[in-house]
């Protein structure tokens, strides 16, 4: 599975779901059930390439923003939320996480920026197809550093957050 087939699966089920995450992660699940089991590995390395990517102290200060705060297991479900949402939002963030306030015009933080299941629809189906769990791909994949990439983001300093984040903070910062 190449990358522009793993984002027509991210992004049709997220169509089809209407952006609902539990909605989108059930049809994944299901999309990934019609595939064989090399398949889904293969979706499986591609969404962890995109979550590892997205592992930085920019992307995790756009989250803090957005969420009123964000622990190291919201920013993990961030990420898988961020996949979700599909090529154009993933690659817009990833480049410049401040556009996240244009490119998610609906973003309600009482429902949204949380997928953590969405992260995990390949590892079930993968125990679906097989009955097995999803193998470590171990040297295929890069591995996640210990801390995330780029600037180190203050997340006690509204000043250094508005900031770093003006776009996010003028939309989210109550």
């Amino acid at each position: 599975m190449d990358e522009t087939e793993f984002w027509e699966i991210v992004d049709s089920t997220r169509e089809a779901a209407g952006g609902d995450p539990e909605e989108q992660t059930d049809l994944l699940v299901g999309r990934l059930l019609k595939l064989d089991p090399e398949s889904v590995l293969d979706f499986a390395r591609q969404f962890a390439v995109r979550y590892r990517r997205a592992y930085t102290w920019d992307l995790w200060g756009a989250a803090a923003v957005m969420l009123d705060g964000a622990s190291d297991d919201a920013f993990d479900s961030f990420r898988s939320w961020l996949v979700s949402r599909g090529r154009r939002v993933y690659e817009g963030a990833v480049h410049e996480p401040d556009r996240l306030a244009e490119l998610v015009p609906d973003f309600d933080p009482e429902t949204d920026g949380e997928a953590e299941e969405f992260g995990y629809a390949a590892d079930e189906a993968y125990e679906q197809l097989t009955g097995e769990p999803l193998p470590d791909t171990g040297d295929r994949e890069p591995e996640e550093p210990e801390e995330p990439g780029g600037e180190v983001v203050d997340f006690e300093d509204e000043i250094a957050l508005a900031d770093r984040f003006p776009r996010l903070w003028e939309r989210f910062s109550g």
